[in-house]
């Protein structure tokens, strides 16, 4: 089954996978804190503005004196990002910033999809051409662009930011270009990333 890009978050734990049918050369980079989705050297060049974005986004928010996780499919996980790092909720930050972009406005009426781990909660959200759903939940839940674009249930079985990131990676779903995963910790928060090389 193909369901595009998706998101996965629970209580510290998280990731996101890219799917595509369309951009396949794609790969995850660290770039000092932001993991951005880019063209990979081989790539054709293209001008749309859906193939190169942050995808997680690590921010400390003050109103809860507690590092988090923004996980996302596209240029919203900024803004998400810093509402949280002005004090908004997560659910405020979610809800405001896509509502504000909306969904993708290309052929498909691509969902926007995103998440925000703490350590001990996680929020996650969508905003489709008919809906936006924000809601708070307990256990590994994914939502994707297409077919499984409300938030539903996810078994999860990896602990840490590197399992996330291959297990989303080797997902069933198909078209898989590339992944990452996050753990959020006392300590902090963990990304790996893997790219199927």
């Amino acid at each position: 089954m193909y369901i595009g890009r998706f998101v996965v978050v629970g209580p510290g734990i998280g990731g996101y996978r890219v799917s595509s049918r369309s951009f396949p050369n794609r790969q995850i980079i660290d770039r000092n804190g932001r993991v951005t989705v880019g063209p990979t050297p081989d790539a054709p060049e293209t001008d749309n503005p859906y193939v190169s974005y942050n995808c997680v986004r690590t921010v400390t928010s003050p109103s809860e004196q507690t590092t988090v996780a923004v996980v996302g499919n596209g240029s919203h996980v900024d803004p998400i990002a810093e509402k949280i790092e002005l004090g908004y909720p997560a659910r405020d930050a979610l809800a405001l910033s896509l509502l504000a972009l909306d969904f993708e406005k290309d052929d498909y009426n691509t969902p926007r999809i995103a998440g925000v781990v703490y350590e001990d909660s996680a929020v996650i959200a969508t905003v489709r051409h008919d809906a936006l759903h924000v809601e708070t939940v307990t256990e590994p839940t994914l939502v994707a662009t297409y077919e499984r674009n409300t938030p539903s249930k996810y078994t999860l079985d990896a602990t840490d930011a590197s399992g996330v990131a291959m297990e989303l990676y080797d997902a069933t779903f198909e078209h898989a270009v590339c992944a990452a995963g996050v753990t959020v910790t006392q300590e902090g928060v963990s990304v790996a990333i893997e790219n199927g090389q």
